[in-house]
């Protein structure tokens, strides 16, 4: 295997390898910022890449901003951006529950573990949801919790889908909703199973903490719509029309960005 080659510097080097591409797949937390940080030379190399016309897609498997929330951050960091550049895992779910899923009605609902990023991108696609944002989840649980849930009087027949994505207020309560919506038969899926998240330096628990309870509970794995999943890569595909061999994919996790680079096929990782 050739040695890899160092590019700092080397301006003739750096030109032949964006030349190679049309488009470039970046990650976002861990590689343009980490928290509010915005990384040394991330707007210089974004605006080199637009003026030799390249195509830019931000793809994150951040569940808990909209596309257009992610924009107001990105316009925060002084990053140049449209919303059509943005595919988060909380727009892959939405897409993919509304156009690829397509339960039938009335059973079509989604117990949501999530904020409210996913809650949006559902709204968008015209997704019925319950559970997320709303404040009668945000307790402790009591009694009468235990007796409805069991009954099933307390759960909404229609929920055909348990979607877990990141959730700041995660308790016992919606861990219990949704284990018994799984048991009834719901759909499980994840918006994405990353173990952690980077910020302010450091790691904090990802979306894939979120729904491992629920893993060990029912014992099997949920369906993932972000990165590695290659239903997100079919659905950035259809969505921009690229060749995969003249696109990159810029992150910084082998197991979810690398992966999803070399499982797709693009022409490299990095």
């Amino acid at each position: 295997m050739a040695s890899p080659k160092y590019l700092t510097g080397d301006q003739s080097a750096i030109n032949e390898f964006i030349d190679q591409f049309d488009v470039f797949l970046f990650d976002c937390d861990g590689v343009l910022w980490s928290g509010d940080h915005l990384f040394p030379g991330t707007v210089e190399t974004l605006e080199l890449l637009r003026s030799k016309g390249k195509k830019i897609v931000f793809v994150t498997n951040n569940s808990t901003k909209s596309r257009a929330e992610y924009q107001k951050k990105l316009t925060t960091l002084g990053i140049p951006s449209n919303v059509d550049e943005i595919f988060g895992s909380a727009y892959s779910s939405a897409i993919y529950i509304s156009r690829i899923l397509k339960l039938p009605a009335p059973k079509n609902k989604v117990f949501v573990l999530g904020e409210a990023g996913i809650e949006t991108e559902l709204k968008t696609e015209g997704v019925e949801y319950i559970g997320g944002t709303d404040p009668a989840y945000r307790r402790d649980v009591t009694p009468d919790d235990y007796k409805g849930i069991a009954d099933g009087s307390l759960l909404d027949d229609n929920v055909g889908v348990v979607l877990a994505g990141l959730d700041f207020h995660i308790n016992y309560l919606k861990l219990c909703h949704a284990y018994h919506y799984l048991r009834r038969g719901a759909v499980f899926l994840a918006t994405n199973t990353d173990s952690t998240l980077p910020s302010n330096h450091t790691f904090f628990p990802g979306a894939g903490s979120i729904s491992i309870p629920l893993v060990n509970m029912i014992g099997r794995e949920p369906t993932a719509l972000g990165k590695p999943n290659q239903a997100m890569m079919d659905s950035i595909e259809g969505k921009f029309q690229f060749d995969r061999k003249k696109t990159c994919m810029v992150g910084d996790r082998l197991n979810t960005d690398i992966k999803f680079g070399i499982e797709g096929k693009l022409g490299v990782p990095l």
